[in-house]
């Protein structure tokens, strides 16, 4: 069948990316024991701040009671609340309209992140967090395009917030131009990671990390990586590589020795123009048609299904790639017909706007261009005949995504 409109989980979770919730005692106090939000709230001028600093903790995660995973999102200006409490159970209200509040659960504080490693090391800093039943394994979170420019412009990504090799990642021991990280490091990785399996029911761990210059040295570190995290995965959890696009030799190596079940490589956006203007040093130093290339010969390893790549769903509709709404859905959906019919999976992440919040409409744009998209994507993934493994990513883990969702409520269909 083919869906016409979201299903109603999916809409509700798409109303949350773009309004979040205002903060509340009730959500202040949930903060005490839940999963903590990696951006702390801040307060807007002229909205009541209890602490007095400008800024609260709140929590990160939030689940519905048909299980779907939301990130939660501060903003001052949003209609919805969080009320209740911990014993009697949180609910979100909507400002000015009588409808049942609607149930939520705050992911837990887990143990493990309030312990230390045998030699005393906080696990928090160890380089795993979780996302509902995923484990995300990221001991080197520093990218080295911050560090490059050509003829003046910076190699970053235009839509990331990782950072250069700095202090803030000295804790996990990585330093520019080197693979390798230090034992220790793989060490306490370990230690904490047997600890997340012990305590939580983890269904997937996903492989993420900053980029290297030189993709085959890139693909040295994540076979070094998975070595080290298959060496602890005695449930044979499946395991996803998020990196960069990688060389068929380290492809096959990752195949042959069975260290992950999945690979998204995040070609970001489709159309080469694009790429090379708002992911300049995967352009530069990788390349577009490299970059699919190496796609398609993870697709003739793994097989079709088990090959993904991130897009950043929305970033078109910045002023300065003078697209319409219409026109940025159809540049997607291109490219998701592109991408499935080689077996690829595209997988949408919402992209926040910077340029484009100075245009009154733009928000409604890409609302619709978000709904439309998931909707378009997910016919195209029916057409050929796929659909996303739950070994990759499901409704459990996926807070940031709509396939999972919409997909779900396909099958129950």
């Amino acid at each position: 069948m083919t869906l016409s409109t979201l299903p109603p989980s999916a809409r509700f979770k798409l109303e949350m990316m773009f309004h979040g919730i205002r903060y509340s005692a009730a959500l202040g106090k949930a903060a005490e024991h839940a999963f903590p939000n990696y951006y702390p709230y801040r307060f807007q001028p002229g909205e009541p701040d209890p602490t007095g600093t400008g800024k609260a903790s709140i929590p990160y995660l939030l689940t519905l009671e048909d299980d779907t995973l939301i990130r939660i999102k501060g903003n001052g200006d949003s209609p919805w609340v969080v009320s209740g409490d911990r014993e009697a159970g949180y609910r979100l209200c909507k400002d000015g309209e009588p409808a049942v509040p609607v149930p939520v659960q705050f992911t837990p504080l887990p143990r493990w992140m309030q312990a230390e490693t045998s030699d005393g090391f906080p696990m928090a800093r160890t380089g795993i967090e979780l996302l509902g039943d995923m484990a995300v394994i990221n001991l080197a979170p520093g990218c080295e395009y911050f560090l490059h420019k050509i003829d003046g412009v910076s190699m970053r990504c235009a839509f990331c917030a990782y950072g250069a090799p700095d202090e803030r990642v000295a804790h996990l021991g990585q330093k520019t131009g080197q693979v390798s990280l230090p034992e220790q490091t793989y060490a306490r990785m370990q230690e904490t990671l047997r600890a997340v399996l012990a305590e939580s029911d983890i269904r997937h761990l996903y492989l993420v990390g900053g980029a290297l210059p030189d993709w085959r040295q890139e693909g040295r570190r994540y076979l070094e990586v998975a070595r080290q995290v298959q060496a602890v995965n005695q449930r044979r959890i499946p395991v996803s590589c998020g990196s960069g696009a990688l060389p068929d030799d380290i492809l096959q190596e990752l195949h042959a020795e069975k260290l992950v079940d999945n690979v998204c490589f995040n070609l970001e956006v489709w159309s080469e123009a694009l790429f090379a203007k708002i992911s300049p040093g995967k352009h530069h130093f990788v390349g577009y048609d490299r970059w699919i290339r190496a796609l398609e010969q993870a697709v003739a390893l793994w097989g079709a299904g088990h090959v993904y790549s991130a897009m950043v769903g929305g970033i078109e509709l910045e002023p300065e790639h003078g697209m319409s709404g219409e026109q940025a859905v159809a540049l997607a959906l291109e490219g998701a017909e592109a991408l499935c019919s080689r077996g690829i999976i595209p997988i949408y992440s919402l992209y926040w706007p910077v340029g484009g919040r100075d245009h009154p409409d733009y928000l409604d744009r890409l609302h619709q261009y978000f709904e439309t998209l998931n909707l378009g994507c997910h016919a195209i993934r029916r057409k050929h005949g796929l659909h996303i493994w739950d070994g990759f990513m499901c409704h459990r883990c996926a807070a940031m995504q709509l396939e999972c969702d919409v997909d779900r409520a396909d099958a129950r269909s």
